[in-house]
């Protein structure tokens, strides 16, 4: 018997519970106990019936996934094995699903004859997540308990459904709003007592039955755009269709056969570094989990534009009061309409109701007078990138707000450093970075500066998670972590155009690779103009270094991007499709003339390679000067800001998968070619002559 499984007998009846927190994890050591003490029970004379339930607030949360590719120690079932086994019993088996019932928690749930519900539990399957499909029978359960549609929802989408959804569907019998184990052991033994053969899952047929097969071709469409380069969500979807068509063992050995095959991809590799990564980036090293933090009952916005509203709905939706701040009246209510039309439109579209919107724009409130800022707790500056009108903000913040507040800048790139000094209140001076739209998008790379203290650092990982953001901590440098690299990458992208790649070209093969879109797609997006200005003030940080002249040529026709209608693409009719124009050929070649190159052609591998390892160079380089604590961190801040694929793992963990020594010895031709925009790392070049990847870089 182990720890993490506790048993007790309830009058006639056995009850089993998973004790391993905080997500009751099925691991080695639980199965040997719930297989230990389910013999135990049908050995048992006097045992009717058994009751399996989770201690705490979790039923099960699924697989220990720390355990994924180790050898099953001598003893231990396989999880599939004790499911098949409870189906099979001939005492009854009443789950009690207490909290989460997921992935493989559901899987156990679903091989019990019975389930009960408390109200605020969740059941689901949500192993696409990780890049596998269900391995324990769930494709071929859940089908016969919710029908198929339900199953794919659940299963394809991987999104858990609540308790009274689960009981309309059929996942389970019935919800109990007191006493959820009382009530358990009372349904055990009204079904051990009614001389019934226990309810097998797995010969449940009516919702299996007939069913049209176009239902699977019309899912495989519908999820195409999203999950292009995947193989799990189609994978589901074969597996939930062959539950139509084989009984419970044939659809388990076929559902198995893929769970098997998928585990030892990329994309499960991948996925998997993925789940880590998001829950190890919270965790800074310096920074115990007991600092104290500092309460966050109000804030003020300084800037009412996109970004300034955008991060405003971020505190009213998490029920935080929030001031937005601007110079001029007009200019602050034409930011505020904004925000209540951006509201309005998430009530048009069904995301929130009428009464969520009313309710947080009431939290939002508008003022021209920096006085009204004295109870604010932290102030995010969102104004544009200017260092002289940045310390001027913070040095009159600093007379205005109250002593302890936080003043946290919203900058993209300036050094925070600076903006600190102009301030008697240094350690109390952080970046609090949105990716736009700030109301949307899920990243804040957290700035800590030289003097940033404790407390500070502590609040705004924290305040991150209140305002359901990944908050990533990152140091002071040219752009931090992401935009550090991105820089470099749509840089080197434009000196492929200039020597003979066209804009349509590199898109497509950064599309195909899985981001969301392409560099100069994401250029007209955010602005051609805003991405010209960023290159100037570079330009004066690395003015001995090449300098893209295609972008200057393209910033003189006055062509912006998509504010435009017209930018390395043009855009009809408002519309935001990117027409490969002949006008931008035209310049792209004349530019390339001016600068003397021949045009070359550009294999897909090449434009790839190319961008991808100059993004991977830099990241070597933003950990070797401890902008970014782990590797891992920059692979999360890369999918949520930039749409690195998860499929992939963020740009280190792919760096990984591809070899360090091919990466290395491609980076040195870039260098030839590009100059100190590409010059190796020194952090690339130790770890691939030693044959190590960034997963094993720690810092001294």
């Amino acid at each position: 018997m182990t720890d993490v499984v506790k048993f007790e007998k309830q009058g006639a009846i056995g009850v089993i519970t998973i004790d391993s927190p905080p997500a009751n994890a099925i691991s080695f050591a639980v199965k040997k106990g719930l297989n230990d003490y389910f013999q135990a029970c049908l050995e048992d004379h006097e045992c009717k019936a058994i009751v399996l339930t989770g201690g705490g607030r979790m039923f099960v949360a699924g697989a220990d996934i720390s355990e994924f590719g180790q050898t099953t120690p001598e003893g231990v079932p396989e999880l599939e094995d004790i499911i098949t086994n409870f189906e099979l019993s001939p005492k009854p088996i009443v789950a009690a699903i207490n909290g989460f019932a997921l992935g493989g928690g559901m899987e156990l749930a679903m091989g019990c004859h019975y389930r009960l519900i408390a109200p605020t539990a969740s059941v689901g399957q949500p192993e696409v997540n990780l890049g596998f499909i269900p391995g324990g029978g769930g494709t071929q359960r859940l089908p016969r308990l919710v029908g198929v549609e339900m199953a794919l929802e659940m299963i394809v989408r991987g999104n858990p459904i609540d308790a009274e959804k689960a009981l309309a569907a059929g996942a389970v019998d019935e919800i109990v709003d007191g006493d959820l184990i009382a009530r358990a052991v009372e349904f055990a033994e009204e079904r051990a007592d009614s001389g019934e053969a226990p309810r097998q899952t797995g010969q449940l047929t009516e919702k299996v039955s007939d069913v049209d097969p176009k239902i699977f071709d019309d899912w495989r469409e519908k999820i195409a755009p999203k999950s292009r380069n995947m193989e799990a969500p189609f994978e589901c979807i074969n597996a939930i269709e062959a539950s139509t068509k084989l009984d419970i063992v044939e659809g388990i050995a076929f559902e198995r056969e893929i769970f098997v095959r998928l585990m030892a991809t990329n994309e499960a590799k991948s996925m998997r570094h993925m789940f880590f990564a998001e829950r190890e980036v919270a965790k800074i090293p310096d920074v115990p989990r007991d600092t104290a933090q500092q309460e966050i009952k109000k804030a003020a916005i300084i800037g009412s534009g996109t970004m300034g509203g955008g991060i405003a709905m971020n505190f009213a939706n998490a029920g935080i009061p929030v001031v937005v701040v601007d110079v001029a009246q007009d200019a602050l209510d034409a930011g505020l309409k904004k925000v209540k039309d951006n509201y309005a439109g998430s009530v048009s579209r069904g995301r929130i109701s009428q009464d969520k919107m009313d309710e947080c724009v009431s939290l939002i409130s508008g003022t021209t007078d920096y006085a009204d800022l004295g109870d604010a707790d932290i102030v995010i500056e969102a104004v544009f990138e200017d260092m002289s009108l940045k310390k001027k903000i913070f040095a009159e913040l600093d007379n205005v707000c109250k002593p302890e507040a936080i003043l946290a800048s919203n900058t993209s790139s300036l050094d925070i450093n600076e903006i600190a000094t102009a301030t008697n209140r240094p350690d109390r001076v952080c970046g609090t970075h949105f990716f736009s739209p700030a109301n949307v998008m899920k990243l804040m790379e957290n700035v800590r500066t030289d003097k940033s203290s404790k407390e500070t650092i502590a609040t705004i990982m924290s305040l991150a998670k209140k305002l359901r953001k990944t908050g990533v901590l990152v140091g002071v440098g040219d752009g931090f972590v992401g935009n550090r690299m991105l820089h470099i990458a749509a840089r080197i992208a434009e000196f492929m155009l200039e020597e003979g790649a066209l804009p349509e070209q590199v898109d497509k093969v950064i599309y195909d690779f899985g981001f969301p879109m392409g560099p100069f797609v994401m250029s007209d997006l955010a602005g051609v103009d805003v991405r010209y200005l960023i290159r100037q003030e570079q330009k004066k940080l690395y003015a001995d270094r090449r300098q893209s002249v295609i972008i200057d040529r393209l910033y003189e026709t006055g062509r912006y991007g998509q504010k435009t209608n017209a930018g390395w693409y043009k855009y009809e009719d408002g519309s935001r499709k990117a027409i490969p124009d002949s006008f931008m050929e035209d310049l792209i070649v004349k530019t390339s003339a001016e600068l003397g190159f021949e045009r070359r052609s550009f294999s897909d591998d090449e434009i790839l390679e190319t961008y991808l390892y100059s993004i991977i160079n830099t990241g070597a380089k933003v950990l070797e000067e401890g902008l970014a604590i782990r590797s891992s961190d920059i692979d999360v801040v890369w999918h949520y800001g930039y749409g690195f694929p998860r499929y992939w793992g963020g740009p280190m963990f792919y760096a990984d998968l591809i070899g360090l020594p091919k990466i290395y010895e491609k980076v040195i031709e870039l260098h030839e070619r590009y100059g100190a925009w590409c010059e190796p790392s020194n952090l690339l070049k130790s770890l691939a002559e030693e044959g190590k990847g960034f997963k094993d870089f720690s810092p001294a």
